[in-house]
């Protein structure tokens, strides 16, 4: 069997190579040691968490309304529907919802990006919104085609939003602090859904004893309210408040 041979570049010292190999491990020990920036400090993550807080606030407490407003008798300013009726409609709204994530979001964000998008579901929800009301005074086939449309595209420019503020955040801090920025919304979010059911539930049984009210009757202030929160966050998506970052 011939042997191997095994040639060696003479021209580099073995105390080279020892050198270039500590080199390399003292800069990653460098980069590693690097502070990373705080969190709490860091104002385009903390703005993004904020506005994501009152929009998920907003959502839950439409979605406490929506079904409560939905069963009401038509005599109160409801729609009567039955909880067979909701979950039909809110299967529809989810479907369509499923179809435009995967479809025509990723398409919008791409062109125009995520603030834009926020903004403009906002602006589009408020007269969504102020429009429910009126929708129950429809019947038949027009009630059906309107409240699904309408519980539809409420859906899909709520989760627009939500999913425009995800991409803020995670724009805002590096890869190394995404999962400690991510565990901080999801925190802050959880405290700001667990009110929006039972701000929901008060606001609309306090809607129902202004039936007779001049200004604003029945379900009419409830929508309001939701709209005033919804304004709210919208304004502040705009500078100096909210400030995107390039950070990838």
């Amino acid at each position: 069997l011939q042997e191997t041979l095994h040639n060696h570049d003479s021209r580099m010292p073995p105390q080279s190579s020892y050198k270039a190999l500590e080199a390399a491990s003292d800069t990653k020990e460098g980069n590693e040691s690097t502070p990373k920036q705080s969190l709490h400090k860091n104002w385009p993550l903390i703005s993004a968490i904020i506005i994501y807080c009152i929009f998920s606030l907003h959502d839950m407490a439409y979605s406490e309304i929506f079904s409560l407003w939905a069963v009401t008798p038509r005599k109160f300013g409801g729609l009567s529907y039955s909880t067979v009726d909701v979950g039909e409609v809110l299967s529809i709204s989810g479907c369509g919802l499923l179809v435009f994530q995967l479809t025509l979001y990723p398409l919008v964000e791409k062109y125009v990006g995520p603030i834009a998008i926020a903004r403009a579901a906002g602006v589009l929800s408020i007269p969504l919104l102020a429009c429910y009301p009126y929708i129950a005074m429809l019947s038949g086939t027009a009630l059906t085609v309107a409240i699904n449309f309408a519980s539809l595209l409420k859906n899909v420019l709520s989760t627009s939003i939500i999913t425009g503020l995800f991409i803020l955040q995670n724009k805002a801090v590096d890869q190394r602090q995404r999962g400690a920025a991510n565990g901080l919304a999801m925190t802050s979010m959880s405290l700001f859904k667990a009110i929006g059911p039972a701000g929901g539930g008060l606001l609309f049984s306090w809607a129902q004893k202004r039936l007779d009210a001049s200004i604003l009757p029945g379900s009419q202030v409830a929508f309001f309210v939701l709209n005033v929160i919804e304004a709210i966050g919208v304004l502040l998506t705009f500078k100096p408040f909210l400030v995107e970052t390039q950070k990838t």
